[in-house]
């Protein structure tokens, strides 16, 4: 075999195997696993973008605020826990948002702290034995009667209190929201562990006042006023003051 040939056969070799390469590839390709570089995924699903916590969906549920119970608090000062269930409540009242209260056998841990009897002006708790309080058919029964799906829940203690009702409600299709600064624990530890295991089962974690300025939503709505008065924040009432005073010059 001369040069010639010899180059031509190998030629004609590699041609033959590139062609039977490129076939084999061909032929485990299906149709469906073929896309065009930078197409979107039309298999994925695509992220529901979470609906706003509003007046109209929103519902408040208050749990075992009681007297007994705060004398256990060391997370957070207790005059601040105060200042921030009571304002939460308060603002709640002024954007018309039902509010659902309960305590645990008052006999054990006695009634709810007077600042919050008075801010629930003659809501009626609903007292209760079990540990969670979702495990009471009432509460369940009067949240479910406001037509309402999120549910803002603060409670005492942060790791049981609230975090145990506010996973159990996941379960019957409601969006739990843990007021932490509006809850207290009896240590440190127990409290990052309870946000924990809320966060890790779906509970969105949030605070007192921004709860309530989304559900506000615009300041120039008529409860603005009240709902930041409520709130107790102080740039807050610096606003309102400067406000009323540039609206007489």
């Amino acid at each position: 075999m001369n040069r010639r040939e010899f180059l031509n056969q190998s030629s004609m070799a590699i041609a033959l195997a590139t062609f039977a390469t490129t076939t084999v590839g061909a032929a485990a390709a299906s149709p469906e696993s073929i896309q065009s570089k930078g197409a979107p995924d039309m298999s994925q699903p695509t992220p529901r973008r979470p609906e706003r916590l509003t007046r109209d969906n929103a519902v408040l549920l208050v749990v075992d605020h009681q007297i007994g119970l705060y004398t256990g608090v060391r997370d957070i000062d207790t005059l601040s826990l105060k200042h921030n269930i009571v304002g939460l409540t308060r603002a709640m009242l002024a954007l018309k948002v039902p509010v659902i209260v309960t305590t645990t056998t008052e006999k054990m841990w006695g009634p709810l702290i007077p600042e919050l009897t008075e801010a629930l002006r003659g809501i009626k708790p609903i007292e209760r034995t079990t540990v969670n309080a979702w495990d009471d058919k009432r509460v369940v029964d009067a949240v479910k009667a406001t037509g309402r799906k999120k549910l803002v829940v603060t409670g005492i203690s942060t790791d049981v209190c609230l975090a145990f009702p506010a996973i159990a409600a996941l379960a019957d299709g409601f969006e739990s929201y843990a007021v932490i600064d509006a809850s207290g624990g009896f240590t440190r530890t127990q409290v990052d562990m309870g946000v924990l295991r809320m966060q890790q089962a779906g509970v969105v974690p949030v605070g007192y006042s921004n709860v309530a300025v989304e559900i506000l939503a615009d300041n120039a709505a008529p409860e603005a006023d009240a709902v930041y008065a409520a709130l107790g924040i102080p740039f807050g009432s610096l606003v309102f003051g400067l406000r009323q005073y540039y609206s007489r010059t």
